[in-house]
């Protein structure tokens, strides 16, 4: 995955134009992807759409049921940088491994979220014996001056949850309502998970200066009169101060926004970049075993490898 935005040149695609006075919502359809031995439906990045506030990916997995020898979900040990890995588990377990000694287990209702700044690599496996596989994985985009940050890795067991409306809200990061996540992060963002028990229509409350998207994951989505079948985005863009959708029975959404971040940004395989340069250097790092990324320990599998780099060396700046 190779991708060059000038997020400062995005500014006015963010607007949603106004048509007969209604402002308009921005299908983004999905394309299918394999991870680890699971397909996958990937929204972002897309040639429609890059970014959603710092949110620079988005890979929905499943729902999955794994039957015969499927071992289920395994990735084997990559590096990353210049990002926050982001799990929200909806179903099923996952075993996170990374080159920092941390072995977590991410349950439903529970958040993984690793900070690769200056490098890390990791692996995930689903829990030997574990049938089952839903979940959302972002990646957050690190501003600049926090490209070459320590990593670290934290678990969020314990989210804010209510209901209202008719609808089970899990915030995932940042403020909502009068709610407000633990989890780490580096620029304005939100984070919100949607459940409805019962066909229902919900009014959000959203701030101007955010654009936003909501990405149904099981059951259509009606966006004030406009449908969205399952793993289509539906861009809001900012300006807006409120949305009104309507989830059927069972429906689930999350809604990821944030302060447009301002700053270009280079994403190619597992690294996330400010400059080709950066990302060549990680690269080759990579494959020569730098210890940048040191080691993952207790996976019987090889290394991940990137294809080679989609420019010319002379064009890597560096």
């Amino acid at each position: 995955m190779s991708t060059l935005v000038d997020d400062r040149e995005l500014a006015s695609s963010r607007d949603c134009p106004v048509v007969d006075g209604k402002r308009q919502v921005q299908h983004v359809a999905p394309r299918t992807a394999d991870v680890g031995g699971i397909p996958v439906n990937r929204v972002l990045p897309s040639r429609h759409r890059r970014l959603v506030g710092a949110w620079c990916f988005l890979d929905h997995a499943g729902p999955a049921v794994f039957k015969g020898s499927s071992r289920g979900l395994r990735v084997g040990p990559h590096p990353h940088i210049g990002l926050q890995t982001f799990t929200w588990m909806i179903e099923g377990e996952v075993l996170h491994r990374d080159s920092l000694g941390n072995e977590q287990v991410i349950r439903p209702g529970q958040v993984n979220l690793m900070t690769a700044g200056r490098g890390i690599s990791h692996t995930e496996a689903s829990v030997a014996g574990d049938t089952h596989l839903h979940a959302a994985q972002l990646w957050i985009a690190l501003p600049e001056a926090d490209r070459h940050t320590d990593p670290r890795f934290d678990h969020y067991p314990d989210l804010p949850s209510w209901e209202e409306q008719g609808v089970a809200f899990t915030l995932l990061t940042g403020e909502f309502s009068d709610h407000r996540a633990p989890t780490l992060a580096f620029s304005p963002l939100v984070g919100l998970d949607l459940f409805s028990r019962e066909a229902t229509t919900v009014e959000l409350s959203l701030r101007e200066d955010f654009e936003y998207g909501v990405l149904p994951l099981e059951g259509e989505l009606d966006v004030e009169g406009d449908t969205f079948p399952p793993n289509e985005l539906a861009y809001l863009g900012r300006g807006r101060d409120s949305v009104t959708l309507s989830l059927p029975d069972g429906g689930r959404a999350i809604l990821v926004g944030g302060e447009p971040l301002g700053e270009e940004i280079l994403i190619w395989w597992n690294f996330v970049g400010h400059s080709k340069a950066e990302i060549a250097e990680a690269q080759r790092d990579w494959e020569t075993g730098s210890v940048r990324f040191g080691s993952v320990g207790e996976y019987d599998g090889e290394r991940l490898m990137p294809p080679p780099l989609p420019w010319r060396l002379s064009d890597n700046g560096g």
